[in-house]
């Protein structure tokens, strides 16, 4: 009766599994369909309120024209009042980048600087109309966004914009995102290019960052400039179909989500309506079946039987009377084959003696592992090795396998057993008792010659701990200084390259400090160069101690150092500068009762859009710290390239 209600679950179960299959993969191709759909429909929709909102404010740069006085330019605001319709605040700024004039009037906006905000840099770099990054509302604080567009002179040069406030709730360009529909958990999203969520249903995730890369791979492919649909995680845990479409105006990505579960619930509940039509026959024709197997089968009952007694060696052969010829041909057959396995029996337990005895004598770390890749057998010296017992379960001791290597180690595994490959890998071991090894495991697949069957896979592991180690501090002395601990020339100059290659690629600012010592040299001779290096010594921590942790430091040699500040605006290098000048003059060191001290003569400089490699970089800062010592020393003097001169200068006259 058990197996004819098994053979009748797994025939239900093989039919309504390739129902369900097929019907998740209609299911699945139906809806991607729509969210393709939705998704480029609603991207073309915001692509063209953009767009309309970029003619409207190009109108108004004609009108307004190139003027600056701003009683004229408000009035032309208040002319254009219609404007309010798209936007909360329209706002006109000079080539300067202070804001002259804005409706409706808000207290502080008017003669506000932007010049080092990052769509008036975009603006200038690129003479089109641009949508910044989401910033919060001064007067309402709520998210927002400004959509503007160049003025330019009658030349075609740059002459400040006029922007528009927009609003990122729940209404005006995104109204039409708010009643978007998608069952009862589907919804839609807006998010930046550089990964800032725009419009969400939860609208505490405003303004707030997409997950990261390795969460959502498809999103990621999306702030690139990729369009399609996807199957991935959303930030819930739920599996969902996604699609993404770009709004390439405002360099904003559309996407529609729509959980899997949701979407297959239609599908499930017709699954399980039949599976409850299937068991009700099932309850039906069961009985009938078992009495008509029962009479076919009762003979097999007999040779059950004596099989049973052969197992538990109470018979050595069976012995049948019946006149089925099919049975007696099985129970000539059994026979045979109990012969040949008793002889093969025997040469096995011999073969797996010797093994025991081979594997128990290796001095290296030995193991060997089924064809499910489950470890069955681990040698006494990889056993020590790892610091296990035999008896712990696999599962467990897996456990301790660096979390950075198990995942990379599992595909590994897999990948070798499928494909019968070696399996040869590095990986980190955490020993019980906190030690943490480097492991090398090469691990054989073992196959019949026969036919090709895999019996499963040995392996060897061996304790490279002490070379990993060696080697990490080959490469750390390669690029610091042995007597402070920084960074020498060589490690400096490809960090300095590392930023210069994102500057170029994000225009992210970065900063570059170079200094040497004044009145370094009395103390080299006077007092030793071993009292010369406990200067360099307390000048590195003090530095170090000085500058963030992101900051890089380094002696270059002698008594020349230099610093790194990515991400950081020149007007922050400059503070970050007299900050270092201040707390290097405090210290000294004392030989024969006279006590020396030194100075610094620091050039500042940042990256810069006519810079074309890092060199010019180096010997622009290395300038400004020679102009230092010229003008006597212990200062600070910032050099840009010529074209900024003035710029640098009225920015520095701003803090003074």
């Amino acid at each position: 009766m058990l197996g004819l209600a098994l053979t009748w679950f797994l025939v239900v179960s093989l039919v309504l599994g390739m129902s369900w299959q097929l019907g998740k993969t209609m299911v699945h191709e139906a809806n991607m369909s729509h969210l393709r759909y939705e998704a480029t429909l609603l991207a073309d929709e915001v692509t063209q309120q953009i767009e309309q909102r970029f003619q409207a404010l190009e109108r108004l740069s004609d009108m307004i024209g190139a003027t600056d006085d701003a009683s004229w330019i408000s009035y032309q605001l208040r002319q254009n009042d219609g404007l309010l319709a798209w936007f909360e605040g329209i706002v006109v700024a000079n080539r300067e980048g202070e804001v002259v004039a804005d409706w409706p009037a808000i207290v502080g906006r008017v003669g506000l600087h932007t010049a080092e905000l990052e769509y008036f840099r975009m603006l200038r770099g690129t003479l089109r109309p641009y949508v910044s990054e989401p910033f919060q509302g001064r007067a309402s604080g709520m998210p927002m966004v400004l959509v503007s567009v160049p003025r330019l002179t009658e030349q075609g040069e740059f002459d400040g914009f006029v922007g528009g406030i927009l609003s990122l709730d729940s209404g005006g360009m995104f109204g039409r995102l708010a009643k978007v529909r998608l069952g009862e958990s589907g919804y839609a999203a807006v998010a930046t290019a550089s990964g800032k969520i725009l419009y969400h249903p939860n609208s505490s995730l405003i303004t707030a960052s997409v997950p990261d890369r390795e969460f959502n791979p498809g999103l990621d492919l999306a702030l690139d400039g990729w369009e399609g649909d996807v199957v991935d995680e959303l930030l819930d845990g739920q599996t969902a179909l996604q699609s993404y479409a770009q709004v390439w105006p405002a360099g904003w990505v559309v996407g529609f989500y729509l959980p899997i579960e949701q979407a297959q619930l239609p599908l499930a509940n017709f699954i399980q309506k039949l599976w409850w039509l299937w068991l009700s026959l099932a309850v039906l024709m069961l009985p009938l079946l078992w009495w008509m197997l029962g009479r076919e089968l009762s003979p097999l009952k007999h040779l059950e039987k004596q099989i049973g007694e052969v197992g538990l060696g109470h018979r050595e052969h069976v012995s049948l009377a019946t006149n089925m010829q099919e049975l007696q041909q099985v129970a000539s057959t059994f026979n045979r084959v109990e012969e040949e396995r008793q002889l093969l029996l025997g040469n096995l337990q011999e073969r797996e003696a010797f093994l025991d005895s081979v594997l128990n004598a290796a001095p290296q770390g030995m193991f060997v592992a089924n064809i499910k890749g489950d470890i069955t057998y681990m040698n006494p010296a990889l056993l020590e090795m790892l610091n296990i017992s035999p008896d712990l379960a696999m599962e467990s001791w897996l456990t301790q396998i660096h979390v950075d290597d198990i995942t990379g180690t599992k595909d590994m595994w897999v990948h070798s057993l499928r494909t019968g490959s070696d399996f040869v890998r590095q990986l980190r071991f955490l020993r019980s008792d906190q030690e943490l090894l480097w492991l090398d495991i090469h691990a054989r697949v073992v196959m019949l010659s026969q036919d090709g069957h895999t019996l499963g896979l040995v392996g060897v592991v061996k304790d490279i701990t002490e070379r990993r180690e060696q080697e990490a501090i080959q490469r750390w002395e390669a690029e610091h200084d042995p007597l402070t601990g920084l960074l020498n020339r060589r490690g400096f100059e490809r960090r300095l390259e590392e930023a210069f290659a994102d500057f170029q690629k994000t225009s992210t600012p970065s900063a570059l400090l170079l200094f040497d010592l004044d009145h370094f040299k009395p103390i080299n001779d006077e007092g030793g160069h071993a009292l010369g290096d406990e200067m360099l010594r307390r000048i590195a921590q003090v530095v170090a101690w000085e500058v963030r942790r992101s900051d890089h430091v380094a002696r270059q040699g002698g008594d020349e150092f230099g610093v790194l500040l990515p991400s950081c605006t020149l007007s922050r290098a400059k503070t970050v500068a007299e900050s270092l000048r201040q707390a290097v003059g405090e210290i000294s060191v004392t030989h024969q009762g006279k006590e020396y001290m030194v100075t610094l003569s620091i050039g500042v400089t940042t990256f810069d859009e006519v810079d074309a490699s890092v060199s010019s970089v180096l010997e622009r800062a290395d300038a400004g710290s020679y102009k230092a010592k010229d003008q006597g020393r212990d200062g600070v003097v910032v050099n840009m390239p010529q074209s900024h001169d003035d710029e640098v200068t009225e920015l520095f006259d701003q803090f003074e």
